[in-house]
């Protein structure tokens, strides 16, 4: 073992190795850094409504939507609901914009108003099934249930909040097509049903 350290010691003390390590570490540090701002240009509402094409059209449908402008003032944009909030799922589902960069740039498969149109109920259900496997983590990033004033709901809204929770329910069950138009087809729940 001591050899192994004196040989390492060896290593810092020939010419240059200091250079070596600072040239390194610059490269590390710029690699790493250009990661973290492409990450954060990345999770922008102005990356994800411009990125691809089909983005353009989910904008426009979230502008003037409840998420888009309420009464609250409270707003949310594209990575608010799309995207974790943690690091390590954030970079996680980073790598799922390769699937919508291969749909879009290599297959063609959604790259006009009318393929995506066509796809719209399988994409839509994919993100539904996303949200219901990971208890809609991104809505509750925002609407935190324990903090939520029932007195503030109308009777109908409790109501339906107790029966989604003796039932299992998560918000994307409700609350869908709140931001985009609504595809045709099952919802959350039927796919519940259709799945037992």
């Amino acid at each position: 073992m001591s050899k192994v350290l004196e040989k390492i010691r060896s290593w810092g003390a020939a010419p240059g190795a200091l250079g070596v390590l600072g040239v390194g570490l610059g490269v590390g540090l710029l690699f790493f850094g250009s990661i973290g701002a492409f990450m954060v240009h990345a999770n922008s509402e102005k990356f994800c409504a411009t990125a691809c094409h089909e983005m353009g059209y989910l904008a426009a449908e979230h502008k003037d939507s409840v998420h888009d402008s309420n009464r609250t003032g409270v707003r949310a944009a594209c990575n608010d609901c799309h995207v974790p909030h943690g690091y390590i799922p954030n970079y996680i589902a980073k790598l799922g914009l390769l699937n919508d960069w291969w749909g879009h740039y290599v297959t063609g498969s959604i790259d006009t108003k009318e393929k995506f149109e066509a796809k719209r109920y399988e994409l839509a259900k994919r993100v539904w099934v996303y949200m219901k496997e990971n208890d809609s983590r991104e809505c509750r990033h925002c609407h935190n249930s324990g903090k939520m004033d029932p007195e503030r709901q109308s009777e109908k809204a409790q109501a339906r909040h107790m029966k989604a929770k003796k039932e299992g329910l998560t918000c994307i069950d409700c609350h869908f097509g709140i931001a985009h138009k609504e595809p045709e087809g099952p919802g959350p729940q039927e796919l519940n049903e259709a799945s037992k």
